[in-house]
């Protein structure tokens, strides 16, 4: 009997070697590099540790889901796995992508939101963009300032809208409440309305003082704007045209044609990003009252309607030429 307890001992005694030269050697196997060759982005899903599992063995990240999950049902007291997109880095290991799903932050996808789109172009980009949720919500001319806007697998194409439209209220607050004196403005509003033209105006950066203070002259003096870009909102009803202005789309009578209505249009024309905000608020002092493409993708600015013509003449002429 007693060699028999002897035996069971012995047998007892080498099994929790065995058991213990296995959990070694699959402890090292967790510590092991992955078979991921490149990084890369997985959506984990949520329904547990298996079907994380398998997400991950079938993006390549892992090679053995049961090692795997005996791995996660082993340190479960070091935090839940959570389902969210991740970025994995090459060769992790079964611990990295633990810690990846435990404490990593989730991958931030973006939107840029340009400078001068419209409402219509807005909506189109929101509606497009992969990895958003839901409808996106009526989004008013100009109420989004331009800007590039993180976001997480899931979000709302609301939320987004929300966060822009605060992003725009801010800076209009900001910019109204720096501008300079005596301005021909009335309120936020007609800032921006203003702010909006100057965008789609230029894209020179260091001309929109120049071109807002232009403009600031001509409402001085009640001047109309003449601003082919508020008769092209008009013409293409929100969306660019894809033609030349012809002379009957200055002849229309519409609130935008600013050929034939004095001040400012009765809204935007875009969404106006800060630069041209601060362009509408805080102009540059110049005598100047006309500007006209200087065929270099900047104006050429007049103080005289008789400049303005031999500018206009010259741009001409390099059209022509071209």
């Amino acid at each position: 009997m007693l060699r028999v307890l002897r035996l069971l001992g012995s047998l007892v005694l080498a099994l929790a070697v065995l058991a213990g030269i296995l959990a070694f050697m699959a402890w090292r196997e967790v510590d092991a590099p992955g078979p991921l060759a490149e990084p890369a982005q997985v959506v984990i899903p949520r329904g547990g540790t298996g079907a994380i599992a398998d997400t991950l063995a079938e993006r390549g990240v892992i090679s053995d889901p049961r090692l795997f999950t005996a791995a996660a049902v082993l340190t479960r007291n070091e935090g839940p796995l959570r389902a969210a997109e991740f970025a994995f880095p090459a060769r992790a290991s079964i611990r990295q992508v633990l810690t990846v799903l435990r404490e990593g932050r989730p991958v931030q996808r973006r939107l840029t939101i340009a400078e001068g789109l419209t409402a219509r172009q807005i909506t189109q980009l929101i509606d497009d963009m992969e990895g958003l949720t839901g409808e996106t919500p009526p989004i008013a001319e100009g109420a989004l300032l331009p800007e590039t806007y993180a976001f997480t697998l899931g979000d709302s194409r609301a939320s987004i809208v929300r966060r822009a439209t605060a992003a725009m209220e801010q800076a209009v607050e900001e910019a109204w409440a720096a501008r300079a004196p005596n301005l021909p403005l009335a309120s936020p509003r007609e800032a921006v309305i203003l702010a909006s033209i100057i965008e789609r105006e230029t894209g020179v950066a260091g001309e929109r003082g120049l071109v807002g203070g232009v403009f600031i002259n001509r409402l001085r003096r009640g001047m109309m704007l003449q601003s082919d870009p508020t008769v092209a909102y008009g013409a293409g009803q929100g969306m660019p045209l894809d033609r030349a202005l012809t002379r009957a789309d200055l002849n229309e009578d519409h609130p935008f044609n600013t050929y034939r209505i004095r001040g400012l249009p009765p809204g935007p024309i875009a969404s106006p990003g800060r630069e041209s905000l601060r362009a509408a608020t805080q102009p540059e002092t110049t005598d100047y009252l006309y500007f006209v493409a200087d065929g270099t993708g900047g104006h050429a600015f007049g103080r005289t309607l008789e400049e303005h013509n031999r500018n206009v003449a010259r741009w001409r002429a390099l059209r022509r030429a071209q």
